[in-house]
C-alpha cells in the first residue's frame, strides 16, 4: 500500500492556507460592517423614540380637542390647560369620574398626561378663539435622544 503524498508545485512553493495580511483585512472588513452596523442602530433607536413622543404628542393634543368638543359650552375654559415646562408634576394621572368631573379635573389629568408622555420639558398652549371657534393646541418637549433640542406638534382646527 502507498501513501498519500502531496507534490509540491513547480515553483518549488506549497500552499500553506491564508496569509497574515489575508486574515487582518478581513478583520479589518468585518470590523468595519460590524461598526457600520452598530451606527445603524444607534440612529433606528433616535428615530424611534422621536417618532414616539410625536405620536404621543398627537395623541394627547387630539384628546384635549375631543373634550373640548364634547364640552362646547366650556370650551373657553380649556385654556387653562396651558402650562410651562417644568410647572406640572407627573404622578397619578386616574381618570375622574362620577357626576362631579368638572372641567378642572379634566385638565389636571391630561397635563399630567403630557408631562408623563413627553418628559419634565414638556409645555403646553391652548388657545381658543370663541368668536371663530378656532382651537390652536402647541405641545413642546424636550428630544433626549436625539440632537434636536426641541420639538413640538401644533393643531388647530374649529370647533
Amino acid at each position: 500500500m502507498t501513501g498519500f503524498r502531496c507534490q509540491p508545485r513547480p515553483g518549488g512553493r506549497r500552499a500553506a492556507g491564508f496569509s497574515m495580511i489575508e486574515v487582518l483585512v478581513s478583520l479589518l472588513v468585518l470590523a468595519l460592517g460590524l461598526l457600520g452596523f452598530a451606527l445603524l442602530q444607534t440612529m433606528n433607536l433616535r428615530y424611534t423614540q422621536s417618532a414616539d413622543y410625536r405620536t404621543h404628542a398627537t395623541n394627547l393634543a387630539y384628546e384635549l380637542i375631543d373634550q373640548m368638543r364634547a364640552n362646547r359650552l366650556s370650551a373657553a375654559d380649556y385654556a387653562a390647560a396651558t402650562f410651562a415646562a417644568g410647572s406640572v408634576t407627573g404622578g397619578n394621572c386616574g381618570r375622574p369620574t362620577g357626576a362631579g368631573v368638572d372641567v378642572d379635573d379634566v385638565i389636571d389629568r391630561w397635563q399630567c398626561q403630557v408631562v408623563e408622555a413627553l418628559g419634565t420639558s414638556s409645555a403646553a398652549d391652548v388657545e381658543f378663539d370663541p368668536d371663530s371657534g378656532l382651537v390652536s393646541v402647541t405641545l413642546t418637549w424636550g428630544e433626549r435622544i436625539t440632537t434636536d433640542p426641541e420639538s413640538s406638534f401644533r393643531v388647530e382646527t374649529h370647533l
